[in-house]
């Protein structure tokens, strides 16, 4: 029992299960914007009246219920819109200010044989595996603070 609850109190378990509890209530009231504002805009547009979600055609004896699709599609895409700039996008914001990426780029130097960029205190080309000469200690502190 003791593994089984240190596991369900761990942190990524429990805002895992917050994530998806607010995520079917948040999916249920795009559901329900869609179906009350957005469909009927996008039938009014189209001339169509009613309930657009109920709309469909038949071929031979099959049914194609395009209206649900619609309805689905239009969720769908109002859903990723309001999570991309409702989350996604302020967390992103807040991971960069809080712990920004910084890029180190160790010194290269060329190696002699194929001139493919090499890391400045290597000792063999990584490309061709010739031995590369010595940097003495001056100019390979020299090329450190270069780069």
């Amino acid at each position: 029992m003791k593994g089984f609850r240190s596991f369900i109190l761990r942190g990524n378990v429990v805002d895992l299960a917050v994530g998806i509890v607010i995520g079917a209530a948040f999916t249920a009231v795009v559901t329900g914007f869609v179906g009350a504002f957005l469909t009927p805009l996008v039938g009014l547009a189209t001339g169509v009246t009613g309930d657009m979600s109920k709309k469909a055609f038949t071929i031979g004896a099959t049914q194609f219920p395009y209206g649900a699709f619609i309805n689905a599609a239009i969720s769908f895409l109002l859903l990723a819109t309001a999570l991309y700039f409702l989350v996604v996008l302020p967390i992103n914001k807040l991971h960069e200010r809080l712990a920004p990426h910084q890029d180190v780029q160790a010194p290269k130097r060329d190696c002699p044989e194929c001139l493919t960029p090499v890391p400045a205190q290597a000792r063999r080309c990584a490309s061709c595996a010739v031995p590369l000469p010595a940097v003495p200690a001056q100019a390979g502190a020299e090329t450190q603070r270069v780069g």
